[in-house]
């Protein structure tokens, strides 16, 4: 894993906008950064991959055990969409995609280290999958890169669609937020190009008619994708609706166990000195001298200290805390000329897919970091 500073091409920002990617530049800084990208080994690659696989095996087995065991007080999921999770899961409702933050510098003799699991509304996806795409295909014409995103939607969309029964799937979001919009597009793309038949709905639109959920013209909604949190979906003014209707949900509800960080701590209980996860617990660090203290539901690296030998590193502000904490031992992200790099990576219909890097100047990953291309030889 190598960090190589390269010439941005004098013209990318045109070449990303004829793709759809509307939001490479935030407020003046390049989000898509192409000043410098990442080369791996085909060896790196496939201890990726492997540990992408190995710890979604384990995500799948602690999502049993807490179903089995009635543990949903540890994830502060209201009794009420207890029932919702469990059937969810019985009937094997279709989750299409989800994103593992990895710690690690690509040294093949130690494993990559699983921060967390974005399960439930992870973004980056379309700059993973296409932008660059585009950028290796430009730059490392005879280079590979660990890609198979788009491919890969696709034939989990055809999937999903024998569960859908060939009704129409609507997409959803809160389309002020250029990030959210573009993804979900990009997902109602692949959608179309499998055969489904598609509608674009605003999250503040979707209706209830009392009998099931319905878009602006009281069609009724039997399948939708949304790029919105459920523990926000739960709270609001039609969640008490979520019960009765029979709407399929794409990320289905038994993703609120995956995306809360109570499933680091059950991961660590269940599978104890596993090499790619991470000491955690609830509460309290325990013997930890070294962790990283991070709120149940946080998002955007809110809310989360770093803590190296009892000393405080690294604080970030935000609005989450209130739902209780889990503290994982500290692993720290490399550091590659004085940037912090994330690997993010990509699990389409439960298969390793693809990643992403994401770069920031500080050790916790936020909205305002970087994502940088990649590829390998």
């Amino acid at each position: 894993m190598i960090r190589e500073k390269i010439i941005p091409r004098t013209d990318w920002q045109q070449q990303v906008e004829n793709l759809g990617f509307s939001f490479h530049t935030l407020n003046g800084i390049a989000y898509w950064d192409e000043s410098a990208s990442y080369k791996f080994s085909s060896d790196e690659i496939e201890v990726l991959e492997k540990a992408s696989a190995g710890v979604y095996s384990l995500c799948l087995k602690a999502v049993q055990h807490v179903i089995d065991n009635n543990l949903f007080h540890l994830f502060r999921i209201p009794d009420a969409f207890i029932d919702l999770i469990k059937q969810s899961w019985a009937e094997k409702f279709p989750s299409v995609y989800g994103r593992f933050d990895f710690c690690w510098n690509g040294n093949l003799s130690e494993p990559p280290k699983m921060l967390e699991f974005n399960a439930d509304t992870p973004t980056s996806l379309f700059e993973a999958s296409i932008v660059q795409w585009q950028w290796q295909k430009a730059l490392h014409p005879d280079a590979d890169q660990f890609n198979s995103i788009h491919e890969k939607l696709i034939e989990q969309w055809k999937r999903t669609k024998k569960k859908l029964q060939n009704e129409t799937l609507y997409f959803s979001c809160l389309d002020e937020f250029p990030e959210d919009y573009v993804t979900v597009s990009y997902l109602q793309d692949c959608a179309s190009e499998a055969g489904l038949e598609t509608e674009y709905i605003p999250v503040h639109e979707i209706g209830w008619n009392g009998a099931g959920f319905t878009d602006n013209f009281e069609n009724r909604i039997h399948g939708i994708f949304k790029l919105y949190p459920w523990e926000w979906l739960v709270n609001e003014e039609f969640g008490a609706h979520l019960h009765d209707s029979d709407t399929i949900w794409i990320e289905p509800a038994w993703k609120m166990l995956l995306s809360n960080k109570a499933i680091l701590a059950i991961l660590w209980e269940l599978f104890p000195n596993h090499p790619n996860l991470l000491e955690c617990y609830f509460d309290t660090p325990k013997t930890l001298k070294s962790f990283a203290a991070k709120p149940l539901l946080s998002r955007e690296g809110a809310n989360i200290k770093i803590v190296e030998n009892d000393e405080l590193l690294e604080e970030t502000a935000g609005d989450y805390g209130e739902e209780g904490f889990i503290f994982q031992q500290l692993c720290k992200l490399p550091e590659f000329d004085g940037n912090f790099a994330v690997i993010g990576s990509w699990m389409i219909g439960g298969k390793p897919a693809g990643m992403g890097i994401r770069e920031s100047s500080t050790l916790v990953t936020s909205n305002t970091s970087r994502f940088l291309p990649h590829y390998f030889e």
